[in-house]
This record gives C-alpha cells, sequence and structure tokens, in this order.
C-alpha cells in the first residue's frame, strides 16, 4: 500500500515486506517442525491462534474498528484452544519410514483414500467440466489436499526429527523422498486452488471455511493414519469435539463482516480525481508486462454527471 501511494518502486523492494516474508517463513518452519513432535489433531486446530492475532494486529495497525463480535469470537477461540490443549492427545507415535510404509497400506488408510480420490474426482468434473465456481466445492478440494499435505508433511517432519534424534537414519529411506515429493505437489496444488477463490471471494468468507475444512481434514487424517486417537477415553474424545466447535465459532465470528480496505484513500492519494469511481484490478495477471506492482491496471470510468436545464 505504501509503495503505492509513493508510486516510485514495486513492492517486492520493499526491505518492510521482504520482512514480513521472512517472519511468514519462520512461522511456517515452526509449524512444519512441531509435527514431528506432537499429534496433527492437535497442531491443526490451534491454527484459530493466527486468526485471533490477525484480529489484534487489524487492530492496532491497520486501524481497523475492535467489534464485539471480535471479542466474543476471540474468547471462544481462546476457550476451545484450551480445552484442545488439554483434552487432544499429547502422545505421537515416533514416525519412522517402516510405520509409514505400514500405515500407507493400511485397510482404513486405502478406504479413506479411495473415498478421497472419489470425492476429488466428482468436485473437478463440476469444478472444471461444469465451471460451477462455488466456495463449498473449492474449499473442498482444498480440504483433501490439505489432508494429503499434513500426512506428508508429519512423515518428513517425523522422519527429520528422528534422524536427528540419532536413534536412526531415516533418510535413507526411499519413502521419504516419496512422501517428500507429495508434500510439494499437494501444497502447490492447494495454493493454486486457494488463490482461485480469493479472486472469486471475499477473505472473511473463505478464512472461517477453510479453517473448518482444513481442520476437520487434518483431524481426520490423523486419527486414520496415525492413530493419534488410539486409547483416548470418551470424555476426552468428546471435550476435544467441543473445543473444535468453539474454536470454529470464534473463527466464524471474528472473520464475519470484517470490513474491506478502503482502497478509494489510496487511489485519491495516487493522483486519481475525486468524482471518479475506479473498477480497481490489484493484483494483475501474470503474463502482465508490469506484473508485481500494485494497482498497475486500473480502469476508470467517467461518471460525472452533467446539470440538466
Amino acid at each position: 500500500m505504501r509503495q503505492s501511494q509513493r508510486g516510485t518502486k514495486p513492492y517486492y523492494t520493499s526491505r518492510l515486506w521482504w520482512c514480513g516474508i521472512l517472519l511468514m517463513g519462520l512461522g511456517e518452519l515452526g509449524n512444519f517442525a512441531a509435527y514431528g513432535f506432537a499429534p496433527a489433531s492437535l497442531i491443526a486446530p490451534l491454527g484459530c491462534v493466527s486468526v485471533i492475532a490477525s484480529a489484534v494486529i487489524s487492530v492496532v495497525f491497520l486501524k481497523e474498528t475492535l467489534r464485539a463480535s471480535d471479542i466474543l469470537g476471540g474468547a471462544l477461540a481462546l476457550i476451545g484452544t484450551y480445552c484442545l490443549v488439554t483434552f487432544a492427545p499429547h502422545s505421537s507415535p515416533h514416525v519412522t519410514a517402516n510405520m509409514v510404509e505400514r500405515s500407507l497400506v493400511s485397510w482404513q488408510f486405502l478406504i479413506y483414500f479411495l473415498f478421497e480420490a472419489i470425492l476429488f474426482a466428482v468436485l473437478m468434473y463440476f469444478y472444471k467440466c461444469r465451471n460451477v465456481k462455488h466456495i463449498v466445492i473449492m474449499m473442498i478440494l482444498v480440504a483433501l489436499l490439505a489432508s494429503v499435505t499434513v500426512i506428508s508433511v508429519k512423515a518428513v517432519s517425523g522422519m527429520i526429527t528422528e534422524t536427528i534424534r540419532g536413534s536412526h537414519l531415516q533418510l535413507t529411506y526411499p519413502i521419504f523422498y516419496i512422501m517428500f515429493i507429495i508434500m510439494v505437489t499437494s501444497c502447490a496444488f492447494q495454493i493454486k486452488f486457494l488463490n482461485q477463490a480469493m479472486k472469486l471471494f471475499d477473505a472473511t468468507e473463505i478464512v472461517p471455511i477453510n479453517y473448518v475444512f482444513f481442520t476437520a481434514s487434518a483431524i481426520v487424517a490423523g486419527i486414520l493414519f496415525y492413530e493419534e486417537f488410539y486409547g483416548l477415553s470418551i470424555i476426552h474424545i468428546i471435550m476435544f469435539v467441543v473445543g473444535c466447535l468453539l474454536a470454529f465459532t470464534g473463527v466464524f465470528l471474528i472473520a464475519r463482516a470484517r470490513p474491506r480496505i478502503k482502497m478509494d484513500r489510496v487511489f485519491i492519494s495516487m493522483g486519481q480525481i475525486p468524482g471518479k469511481s475506479c473498477t480497481d484490478k490489484v493484483q494483475p495477471q501474470s503474463d502482465d508486462s508490469k506484473y508485481g506492482k500494485l494497482a498497475s491496471k486500473l480502469t476508470c470510468n467517467s461518471e460525472i454527471q452533467q446539470d440538466e436545464p
């Protein structure tokens, strides 16, 4: 936003922007490492913490209004987080290459994977052939890919953790590199569908739906592939589900009807004439020669009304 107001250099030349990218990378690296030490069914629901942090940052730095729904949603999300941390399975089996190979051919995972493959093919038919661009269809596609991502991320992270501990060298097994390729591929397609959804729908719709679907798919993947709920009591399972529902509700309240960035101020500061409406295309197409410059394709349609005699 600052670069667009100055009208000098693209945003990727800003040191502040690169600092933000670096912090995001460190956060994702920590998230990746966490899968090697904790169950996936615990890590995935804790993503609501990032939603709470985003709400706080938007109030402090972007000067957005603190709403009652933000306070209520944050409180519910914190209570849900407490329930998740308290009642989720705390012990995670040591992820080794032999363990991953056995889980890949287990009957419960094969049934689950077959169901996912059929559902993904059906949704892709509606999405590509029938041109059905519904937000639920797109988020389910992302969630199906996310379940594969969670399984592969935990496998790769777990095998690296076991190697660092010195218990056994896991990087010599072919399954490690197979899971690494699956992880990168599923992440790439997941980002692709998310980007397409962001072009069609507002972030206030995508954030809560994607959080719910991603969390549900990650929990199911952890239960079926890594047997994380094995030996867990009924009361712990019930309270874990309650914690998930509270976190879901909190994220929905925080993201619901969040105001969009008022771009008209930016347009005026960039030299636009008040009294004209601008149809903006904030992120240009990748094949454009000016790709990377914010608001490089602004089409202004004059709406100056002439006085009638």
